[in-house]
């Protein structure tokens, strides 16, 4: 959707959006750590750049700045990235090999470049893909097994806002950035998604039948409240 970026005093940039359905303005940060202002159609981008002014404390107080990609940094269960500098590379470049993420880059360039973070995001995520497609289905079978639940088809996906998913059909849906969370964790959204197989939806059976087979079910469910979805960050999201 189209926008228009302007600072603030604090050197901060603000995205402000212009939306047909908007009535009111509205202010917010989301996971990668943007500063949004949604404003009605009719409205000018000066009366967001304003809103966003006058919430300023607001913004200080809620807005965690991007982590970057770390040399060193794990990803996922098997891989780690190696950032290196090149006397001849133009731009950067991304190859993985065995457990290593390596992203050659200009020597002039610093890996909180942008361009540098967006090639090693490239790569982590070619990294978490493959971790996924390796792991995911042998465990997510070997816990139907185990539980006896029946399911139809297996994808893998990033997604932004939730961890798993399951049809009426039994198709089950597992987001890669699993990968990046504790294992205990991986199997409770994992059990999660095959008791949908049983209970379509949320509610005192679908809970009931959850702690049937795993016992500590709310607790796993108020751990993975800790992580996200994302390559780096920490709030919550729904697990549906």
């Amino acid at each position: 959707m189209p926008y228009k970026e302007f600072l603030l005093e604090n050197q901060l940039p603000v995205r402000i959006y212009k939306r047909r359905k908007a009535r009111h303005l509205r202010l917010s940060i989301d996971a990668a750590g943007n500063i949004k202002v949604s404003v009605p159609a009719w409205a000018s981008y000066r009366s967001g750049l304003d809103f966003a002014k006058s919430k300023n404390q607001w913004i200080q107080k809620n807005y965690k700045p991007k982590d970057i990609l770390d040399d060193g940094q794990p990803i996922g269960k098997a891989h780690h990235l190696a950032f290196k500098p090149s006397l001849t590379s133009k731009q950067p470049t991304v190859r993985i090999s065995g457990s290593l993420i390596t992203i050659t880059h200009p020597a002039t360039a610093n890996i909180s470049d942008d361009d540098v973070q967006a090639a090693a995001e490239r790569g982590s995520l070619r990294a978490l893909k493959y971790q996924a497609e390796t792991l995911l289905p042998q465990r997510l079978n070997s816990l139907a097994l185990k539980h006896r639940l029946e399911y139809n088809s297996l994808s893998i996906k990033k997604m932004k806002s939730r961890w798993g998913s399951c049809d009426i059909n039994k198709d089950i849906v597992l987001n890669l950035f699993l990968m990046q969370v504790p294992w205990e964790l991986i199997d409770y959204v994992i059990i999660h998604e095959l008791t949908h197989t049983q209970v379509l939806r949320h509610g005192p059976d679908f809970w009931n039948y959850i702690e049937s087979l795993l016992p500590d079910a709310k607790s796993y469910r108020k751990k993975l409240r800790s992580h996200q979805p994302v390559m780096n960050g920490s709030p919550v999201y729904p697990v549906s």
